[in-house]
């Protein structure tokens, strides 16, 4: 029976790839990737010659009858994300699950995930916390930030840069302006920074300077 293992990379600066992590990837017999041309970069940065194979989210529900099947022929494989940590709002879960459900062995390795810098550093309480990732956009959006509204723990959140301000409106809208806010963007590279206010601050930093770069967005509970 062979062995997956689910490794995260970088979010950005590549220093913050594990030694552990290089070694997995140079030994297993396959790496899943969420895009090839991206991790082909990384692969190679660190001399990593191992086969790739491409599995997102279009493709993970036809792909995982035949990567389970050369898990029980004996391959390892690791799975690894465009950024940070597998199944953490990318693909993994679907191919985790059905891994335990075949009794095949996973292995998890510590590493890059964008949403704990983000907490630590926003000043917000992390000791409680809930992970919402990626916001509906459309259908049942509504519902959700009235659910939020009314939550006591720090709240976090993934966001692409043109919806940023959207969000950061309904937060005003549902949450109240004067509720706290940090929101931090190109973790770990060049341009990273951090913006902390009420939302409603937030808000008009942004509609002043448009955003880009990955985005995690933290919110401070119900008081």
């Amino acid at each position: 029976m062979g062995k997956l293992y689910l490794v995260p990379t970088p979010i950005g600066n590549l220093e913050d790839m594990t030694l552990r992590a290089i070694r997995i990837l140079k030994e297993v017999d396959l790496i899943l990737a969420e895009d090839t041309r991206t991790s082909g970069k990384l692969l190679h940065h660190f001399e990593i010659g191992t086969q790739m194979y491409s599995h997102h989210m279009h493709n993970e529900h036809r792909s995982v009858e035949g990567i389970i099947k050369r898990l029980q022929n004996g391959d390892t494989i690791a799975l690894i994300s465009d950024a940070g940590t597998p199944a953490i709002s990318d693909p993994g879960f679907l191919l985790t699950r059905a891994c335990l459900e075949h009794d095949i062995e996973v292995e998890c390795l510590p590493g890059a995930t964008a949403f704990v810098p983000a907490l630590v550093n926003s000043g917000l309480p992390n000791d409680k916390f809930v992970f919402e990732g990626f916001l509906p956009v459309k259908k049942g959006r509504q519902t959700r930030f009235k659910v939020l509204s009314e939550e006591t723990r720090t709240i976090i959140f993934y966001e692409s840069p043109h919806k940023l301000l959207k969000t950061l409106a309904h937060f005003v809208e549902y949450f109240g302006a004067d509720r706290q806010v940090s929101v931090s963007r190109e973790l770990t590279k060049l341009y990273e920074e951090t913006v902390r206010g009420t939302a409603e601050e937030v808000l008009k930093h942004y509609t002043e300077k448009p955003p880009k770069g990955e985005i995690v967005i933290v919110v401070g509970g119900k008081k």
